[in-house]
This record gives structure tokens, sequence and C-alpha cells, in this order.
């Protein structure tokens, strides 16, 4: 936990310093907030807190209470700081990144980063005694906004690092501890759709994960809100899960209707893939949600004719009947527009026992909504592989009271002693969370 000086008391104000104490005085411990009640914002994110929301608790539409109300990120206040739950401390691992986005473990134990507006790909190895990045080093510059990052084959000695550009996938031989790739990118997947601007960045993201079975999956998120593929030729092969094999020979759409899986991830205990959801914009406060969720192959997961659960969406009315049926309610819903990120699961030792197996996920944080919500870690509790539909507030503090955001968590890796690394692309930061049992 971060300790409160008394120069950050005079810049805390009420809803920071609450949010330091403990979860008792704002939740019964192992109480589950459900229900409307489950619908909140920024100043009632607080480590601890459990939510879980299901079907029965979404709105009708509201297209006219959109808002635009994104946020002009400041830098951290004096005093400010990541909120973390007991037993928990969080410090400035790196800093002076030009866009820290998604991180991926090296078997060895590196910190792989994509500086992604930077157009590179960074490595970050060690802990000094003063908490900081031993060695910084980049491995490979002039990509194209590069965001996933992905070992093959698996296990303690892979050959490759691949990379996922907005609009294409790279790799890079690879030998264990390389800080500098030791050849030029190869294009495996030499197109991809790329770069769609939207309202909140733009769907420009691609994440590589590879199967047990050694397949390559590609999320391309859509490039836009709601526009129907039938008659919008640049949604082809969008907001799709992209199968391919390690060559870059494409194999077929694996999972389609999901608007933007901007964090891929194996499931450690299924083997299942796993993406954390950037759902559709401008129906209201509270839809459409976000969600985290196991992905089955060749399922359909709504956009942007259905959302969750069948709900049709109002802009595109009597289209598709016979889809309806088949829309995959999500695992884990969240607030409507978090903006949920990289995803995560723990196979560490450090924390916990009971984290053993759990999700965490990067909340980037609203535009889409009255009163800001996200900008946090979430954990994502499971149970024998199989998520229980709750999520718990993680790692928060990124709002000030008076709703100035300086933080925008992104990327979420575990380390291989066990503790947590956290880019912030709003601080340029990453930040190392351990468990001290303090």
């Amino acid at each position: 936990m971060h300790r409160i000086t008394p120069s950050a008391l005079r810049v805390l104000t009420l809803a920071s310093i609450v949010s330091v104490l403990p979860v008792s005085l704002f939740a019964q411990s192992g109480k589950v907030i459900t229900g409307q009640a489950a619908f909140t914002d920024y100043t009632q994110e607080h480590p601890g807190v459990i939510r879980k929301i299901t079907l029965a608790d979404l709105p009708e539409p509201k297209e006219g209470e959109s808002v635009d109300n994104g946020p002009s990120v400041v830098p951290r206040p004096e005093g400010a700081w990541p909120i973390a739950p007991a037993g928990f401390k969080v410090e400035i691992y790196a800093q002076g990144f030009k866009e820290p986005r998604l991180m991926r473990t090296a078997p060895n134990g590196d910190i792989f980063l994509a500086d992604s507006h930077g157009d590179k790909i960074i490595v970050l190895r060690g802990v000094g005694p003063d908490g900081k990045a031993q060695t910084i080093s980049t491995f490979a510059d002039g990509l194209n906004l590069p965001f996933g990052i992905a070992f093959y084959p698996s296990g303690p000695d892979p050959k490759w690092i691949y990379v996922g550009n907005t609009d294409s996938v790279v790799r890079f031989p690879y030998k264990s501890g390389d800080l500098v790739a030791t050849g030029k990118p190869e294009k495996i997947v030499p197109e991809l759709p790329g770069f769609a601007q939207l309202r909140g960045g733009g769907h420009w993201t691609r994440d590589i994960v590879f199967t047990p079975d050694a397949k390559m999956l590609v999320s391309v998120g859509s490039a836009s809100n709601a526009d129907d593929p039938d008659t919008h030729p640049n949604e082809f092969h969008r907001a799709d899960v992209l199968e391919f094999n390690p060559e870059g020979k494409f194999l077929k759409v694996y999972a389609s209707g999901l608007r933007n899986c901007v964090g891929e991830a194996i499931n450690p205990t299924t083997g299942q893939l796993w993406c954390s959801t950037n759902e559709r914009d401008r129906l209201g406060d509270n839809l459409v949600p976000d969600y985290i969720t196991s992905v089955k192959e060749d399922g359909f997961y709504g956009w942007p004719w259905y959302y969750m659960g069948g709900h049709q969406d109002p802009r595109l009315m009597g289209t598709h009947p016979e889809l309806k049926s088949k829309v995959i309610t999500p695992d884990v819903i969240l607030q409507p527009h978090f903006a949920s990120l990289e995803l995560a699961f723990y196979t560490g030792k450090q924390f916990p026992s009971s984290y053993d197996g759990d999700g965490f996920a990067a909340e980037h944080g609203s535009w889409n909504r009255a009163h800001r919500s996200g900008y946090e870690v979430i954990r994502v509790p499971m149970h024998d592989g199989h998520a229980t539909g709750e999520y718990e507030d993680f790692l928060t503090g990124f709002v000030t009271s008076d709703g100035k955001v300086w933080g925008r968590p992104v990327g979420v890796t575990v380390a291989k002693d066990g503790s947590l690394f956290v880019t912030d692309d709003g601080s340029k930061t990453v930040w190392h969370v351990s468990y001290t049992g303090k």
C-alpha cells in the first residue's frame, strides 16, 4: 500500500483518501454487488470491491443518452499513486516511453513491451535496489503500431518472436536472452485489415497468441461502431479472431462478432482462447457492456447485429433474424465502456493462493459515459479454469476525485517471480505490483 505523505494529503481529496481505507467501509467483506447497483463509476471503484452483472441487469437502449465525455489526461498530481489491496506494494518500474501498451513475459523472465506509437518493441530486464528496471533495450524499431507479442514455439526455448503490427504480422529470430533482434523482421502475414480511426483511439491493435496445438490466433477489431458488414466491405475479416498457421497461412475465421478483442490470452487450465473485448458505443450510459470471455471455436458473439443475450442493435433492427439464437453470452460482463484491454492469467506463486489461475485485465477507461468508469486493473476470479461471472477491483486510483484522469492502464503481465507489471499510457509508466503481506 502506498504511504500517504503530508504533501500527498494536500492534494488527495476525500474520494482519493477513502479509496485507501479498508474495503469493509464500503461493502461487507465478500459481498458481491449485483443488479443496478453494479453499474457504478470511478468514485466507487476500490480494491476488493466485487461486482456481478447479468443479462437481466441490462437496460433498454437509450441512444439519446449517449455522451462524449473523453478524458483529458493530466500529469500525475503530487501524491497520486495506484492503489492496490492490503499487502501489495506498487512501485514505478520504468518510464519515458512514447506509448507503453501490451507486455508479454519471455520464458527467461525478460519483459517485452510494445511502445506502440513509438513503433518499437522494448525489453525490460531485472529489478534494481531502487525498484527500477536494471536494463532497458530497444529490441526492434521501425515497426507499424506494434501491439501483440508472442513467443513460438511454447516452452523454455522459443525460436521466434511474433509481433502484431496494425496491418501485418512479422516475426524475428530469437534465442533466450536476446536484448536486440539479430535479424530483420520477416513478414509472416503480409496484410491484415489496417488502422481504423474511431473515437477513443481506433481499432488498430492486433494481438497474437498460439494455441496448444500451434495455431496462431490474431484479433482484429471492427472499423466502425456498428456498420453492417453486408453493406460496408471495409468490415471484411474485422470484428473477428483470425486463424493462421505459424508460417502465416490463413486457415479460417476462428470466431466472429467480437467487436474488438483487444487482449487475447490462453487459459492455462483449459487451453482455451479468452478475449478482453470492447463492445459498441452510443446506446446509452449502461449499454453495451464490455466483457471478458472464453472464445468458442466458430462461435458468434453478436456484433454488429446483436449483443449479448440476443438483443438486437436498434440501429440494425430486422436484419439477420437467423443469427439471434446463435449469439453467445460472454462469461464475465463488465461495466459498459470500460475499454477492456490486455488480459493475463495468474500463473505465479508470489500472490496468495486464492489468486491461482485468476485473470487480470487492464481497463483503459470510458469516454462514452456521463460518469467515468474504468481506469483500473481488475481481477477475474476463476474456478478450475472457468469464470464465476464476477470481477473485482484490484488496482485503482488513476482518477482524481474531481474526475481528472492521470493514468490509463493498458497492459498486464505476470513476471517470472510472480509479481505483476502494468503499463499505463496516461503517465507513460510501467508499474510493478508485488505482494509483501504487510
